[in-house]
């Protein structure tokens, strides 16, 4: 399994220790894989995003990433699975304002040391941005932008991408098609999707579709 997550127990501080929002939730995801999660707002899908992200800490439980626990990680190995393993897609699309569209779906990668344009231009235009690699984000509507971010996180050539709720500020027709998009370079590259979204409708498109409720999966 490329994720494995058992029993993880998350809590907020301050809040009441009897009631994690993570409560034994346990999942596996395999490489090439699509998995989809959906719950009530506030519920805890994007704290499980964040915590196989490595964004963040757990109380109790594991998570093994391609093979590797993040209990016990460092700062600096936790930057280095975000750098080559995981990729991150968040419904704020997070782009740099002061870098043009190329600049911008080249940027992690090229922190990362893997930089290779070739694949940057083939994404870029199977996203339909190849016209616009001179523009700056605020040039861009909300679908270009997001198509940006999607972009830019699988240019690092992810084993897994994160996406949380990458379509939550777009319109329903632009979001089916930034979707549909994320999912067919996703499945192109071979890399496994976890994807967190409110819409049963998108979520069902998915290989498996999980359900988190008062902090269990079903």
């Amino acid at each position: 399994m490329l994720l494995t997550v058992r029993d993880i127990i998350k809590r907020y501080p301050g809040a009441d220790p009897d009631r994690p929002v993570l409560n034994g939730v346990s999942l596996e995801l395999a490489a090439g894989e699509t998995l989809s999660l959906t719950g009530e707002s506030g519920c805890g899908k994007s704290t499980l995003l964040h915590l196989v992200g490595a964004l963040d800490g757990f109380d109790a439980g594991e998570i093994h990433l391609d093979g590797k626990p993040l209990s016990g990680m460092d700062d600096a190995a936790r930057a280095e699975m975000r750098r080559g393993t995981v990729a991150l897609v968040f419904q704020q699309f997070n782009l740099i304002p002061s870098l043009t569209v190329a600049q911008n779906l080249a940027f992690h990668a090229r922190l990362a040391g893997r930089e290779d344009r070739d694949h940057v231009a083939f994404l870029a235009a199977r996203l339909g941005l190849s016209d616009h690699l001179h523009r700056y984000p605020e040039h861009l509507s909300g679908g270009q932008m997001q198509r940006v971010a999607i972009g830019r996180a699988l240019a690092l050539r992810p084993k897994l991408l994160l996406a949380d709720e990458p379509t939550g500020n777009l319109d329903e027709r632009t979001g089916d098609l930034v979707f549909e998009m994320m999912v067919e370079l996703v499945r192109q590259s071979g890399a496994a999707l976890f994807l967190v979204t409110h819409s049963s409708r998108i979520a069902d498109r998915l290989d498996r579709h999980l359900t988190l409720s008062r902090g269990r999966i079903s």
